[in-house]
C-alpha cells in the first residue's frame, strides 16, 4: 500500500461521538486531512470550526469511492458495520471502526477475515486502552507480582438515547455498548486469552436489551477475573483492582488515581492526567498506516472482545452456564 504524504481521511458518522473526532482531525492532527463526512443530513453541515472545507455526503458509498479519500473512520451504530467495513475493504481502503467491532461474533469474524484476505489494514477504537490510568497501570504490573485476581468495574448514566438506539447495537444493551471496553481489557491486562464465561443480564435481549451485568471469567492461565456492567441513575465509576501474589493495584480511571498497596499493606497513591482518548486513537491508527506497521489494536483484538460478549449472552440465555471459548461462529 502507497501511503501519501498527507492521508485524506473520510468519517462516516457525525453525531455526538463523530463530532468529536472531527474537531480532533480538524484542530489537532496536521499530518492528516479531514476530506469528507458522510451524515444522514449532509445539508445541515457541521458547526466545527474548519469543517467549511469538508466534502458532505449523505451516502456512504459516495464517501467511499472518493479518490481523495485514503482511510475510513466509522462512528456510526455499530449495527451498520459489516456493511460498511467489507465496502471500504472491497475499496482497499484502511478502516478505524469505533467499538465494539460488530453486534454479533458472526459478523466480527467476516469484518476480519475479509479484511485479512484483502490485505488491508483494520483497527478497532477500543478507545479505554488509551487512557492514561490504563496506561499506568500497565507500566506498574511488575509491582504486583503474578496475577491472581482481576476486578473490573463500569457504570455509566442512564442516557436520553434515540427511539431506535437499542436497534443499532443488534438490541444488546450496556454489556456490547460500554461493557466491551472491559472484556477487552481483561486480554490487555492479563496477557492472556479466555477460556470460561459465565454471566447474569438482568434483562434478556432481543425482547429488553441488559442494562446490567455480572460477568465471571476464566483465563486460559487460570486467573479468575470479575466483571459488573450497569447503567445508573447518576454515580459514573471506573475501575479495576488488580491483585497479584506481590501487591494490589487500584485504578479509577473516572477520577484519575491509582492506588499501590504491597504485601505489607504499606501504599503509595498518585494522581493520572486527564486522557485525550479519541485523539490517541487516531494519531495511533495514522502512526501504524504511514509507517506501515501492524495496528495497534488490531481487528481480530475487536473480534476476541465481540466474541466474549456474545459467550456472555449465550450463558445468560442459560441461566448463568458456563460457556468454553473459542465459539463456534
Amino acid at each position: 500500500m502507497t501511503v501519501p504524504s498527507k492521508i485524506g481521511l473520510g468519517l462516516i458518522g457525525a453525531g455526538r461521538h463523530g463530532t468529536r473526532y472531527v474537531r480532533h482531525l480538524i484542530q489537532d492532527i496536521p499530518h492528516a486531512r479531514l476530506r469528507a463526512i458522510c451524515r444522514q443530513h449532509p445539508e445541515q453541515g457541521l458547526d466545527v470550526p474548519g469543517s467549511e472545507a469538508v466534502r458532505m455526503y449523505g451516502r456512504p458509498e459516495e464517501l467511499i469511492a472518493d479518490p481523495l479519500v485514503d482511510a475510513i473512520i466509522l462512528v456510526v451504530p455499530p449495527v451498520l458495520h459489516k456493511d460498511l467495513c467489507l465496502a471500504a475493504v472491497s475499496a482497499r481502503k484502511p478502516v478505524l471502526i469505533e467499538k465494539p467491532l460488530a453486534t454479533s461474533y458472526r459478523d466480527a469474524c467476516v469484518m476480519v477475515d475479509a479484511a485479512v484476505r484483502a490485505g488491508v489494514p483494520l483497527m478497532t477504537a477500543h478507545t479505554l486502552r488509551f487512557d492514561e490510568t490504563i496506561q499506568s497501570l500497565l507500566a506498574s504490573r511488575s509491582r504486583i507480582g503474578k496475577t491472581q485476581n482481576l476486578v473490573l468495574t463500569s457504570r455509566i448514566e442512564t442516557k436520553g438515547h434515540s427511539v431506535d438506539h437499542a436497534e443499532g447495537y443488534g438490541r444488546r444493551g450496556a454489556l456490547l455498548e460500554f461493557g466491551v471496553h472491559l472484556l477487552d481489557l481483561v486480554r490487555v491486562l492479563t496477557r492472556e486469552e479466555i477460556h470460561t464465561v459465565q454471566c447474569v443480564l438482568n434483562q434478556i435481549p432481543p425482547a429488553h436489551p441488559e442494562t446490567s451485568a455480572m460477568v465471571q471469567l476464566r483465563t486460559t492461565g487460570g486467573i479468575h477475573c470479575s466483571i459488573e456492567v450497569a447503567r445508573v441513575a447518576a454515580g459514573r465509576v471506573g475501575r479495576a483492582e488488580w491483585i497479584g501474589s506481590d501487591g494490589r493495584l487500584i485504578a479509577d480511571w473516572t477520577n484519575r488515581h491509582i492506588r499501590y498497596t504491597d504485601s505489607a499493606s504499606r501504599s503509595e497513591e498518585w494522581p493520572v492526567p486527564q486522557s485525550l482518548t479519541v485523539l490517541t486513537t487516531l494519531r495511533e491508527f495514522l502512526r501504524a498506516l504511514q509507517q506501515q506497521t501492524s495496528m495497534p489494536i488490531t481487528g481480530e483484538d475487536g473480534c476476541r472482545a465481540v466474541e466474549i460478549a456474545e459467550a456472555c449472552y449465550r450463558s445468560a440465555e442459560a441461566d448463568g452456564v458456563t460457556v468454553t471459548l473459542p465459539l463456534k461462529v
